[in-house]
This record gives structure tokens, sequence and C-alpha cells, in this order.
């Protein structure tokens, strides 16, 4: 279906995976706090029609990752220094929960493709490929959660990863970033090499309190402390 596309030609199944879609570019970061979008831009780089990016946008505007601007569509919205408070903790708590847990359950090839996916980390950030740090990011966590087998635990984890996605890409206005965001997942491998669950989940808090720290400064710098 291309954007010109009459609206009633929208599958279902289409808008479904349109949702899908953008959804995971919000949980990624690969849209800004304050970032208007625009249905024609994001119908062009879709290659599909007005109809589903509207109808996905809307659900998302629903969930609260997006708002509604009126006369404007919708917009990323930017975080308070308390909401990102609240963020952190409840990310915290509920990550690493689900990281002790899954790190019990990992097999050995789960356990080798976190070490992979560590090291692509790694390399990412060397090269400055910030958006294939997000996404390899992605992954790791994702591996290791689902391990621990709670669909519940992970739904909420999902939820707060839809809020964090916008402000994940501030990370790295700080240059001194880049340098230390991989240190909590090195930590991870090794705690997961040692048998060492509960030092897992401590790598974990630890990866999230440090980018948390970081954004508290970028909000401060903004003024929206």
């Amino acid at each position: 279906m291309s954007a010109s596309d009459p609206p009633g030609e929208a599958s279902s199944t289409q808008q479904d995976d349109v949702y899908v879609r953008l959804r995971q570019w919000v949980t990624v970061g690969r849209f800004l706090p304050g970032q208007r979008l625009k249905i024609r831009d994001v119908a062009a780089e879709l290659g599909v029609g007005h109809m589903p990016v509207r109808a996905a946008l809307q659900r998302l505007a629903a969930e609260g990752a997006l708002v509604n601007i009126p006369n404007a569509g919708v917009a990323v919205p930017r975080m308070a220094a308390a909401e990102l408070e609240d963020l952190v903790q409840m990310r915290m708590l509920l990550e690493g929960e689900a990281a002790e847990r899954g790190a019990a359950m990992l097999d050995g090839p789960q356990r080798a493709a976190m070490r992979r996916l560590c090291k692509q980390m790694s390399a990412a950030l060397t090269g400055g490929d910030f958006v294939a740090y997000l996404a390899l990011n992605e992954d790791f966590h994702v591996m290791l959660y689902r391990a621990a087998g709670s669909p519940l635990l992970y739904g909420l984890i999902d939820t707060l990863w839809l809020k964090a996605g916008p402000v994940s890409n501030q990370l790295f206005d700080a240059p001194e970033a880049a340098a230390v965001l991989n240190d909590a997942h090195e930590d991870l491998i090794k705690a997961l090499a040692r048998g060492d669950s509960a030092g897992v989940r401590r790598a974990v808090e630890k990866d999230i309190f440090v980018a948390g720290q970081f954004l508290r400064r970028q909000l401060k710098t903004a003024g929206r402390a």
C-alpha cells in the first residue's frame, strides 16, 4: 500500500504491524522529547498509507507514550525531573527482580548470546553508533527479562520502557556517558559466569541508576529539574 491509498484500504493486520513498529521506535528512543510526529512523514518512511499511521499514533497516545496537541497532531511528551525519578526507581525495582529471576533460568546458548550482545554494545559505543547501541541494549535486556518466565512482570517493564525510550537518546548529550554506559553490562556478564543471580540484579540496578544520573543532569541543564 502506498501513502496515496484511500483510508479504507488499510487492513487490521497492517494497522497492528504499524503500531508494533512505531511502539518499538518509541521504546528505543527513535523519537526525541518534544518532537512532533507528522502522519505524512511517518507514513512515507514506513511506506504505508496515512490511516494505519494515524491509528497507531492514537493508540500510543492512549497509552501515554505520546500526547495529543490541539490542531497539531501528536508529539513525544517531555519529562519533568520528578517523573524521571519515579521512573528510575520503578525500573530498578521491577527490572532488578526480572534480572535476578532470569539469570537463574538462562541456558548456555542464551548466555553466549548475551556475551556477544555485550561486546557489540561496546563496539557501538566506541564507534559512536548510539542508535545501534540502544537497539542492542534492548535485545540484551529483553533476553534476560523474558527468561524470568513472568509475562506479567515483563509487561510492566515494557510499559516503563515505553515512557523511558524518548529520553534515552539524551544520554548521549553528555560526551562522557559513552565511556561508562556498558560497564554495568560487563559486570552483569561476570556475575552470570559466577552463577551470581543477586549480582546480576545489582548490575541491572547499577545500569539504570547510572543512566538516570546522566538524564537528571540533562534535565537540570534544560531547566526541567
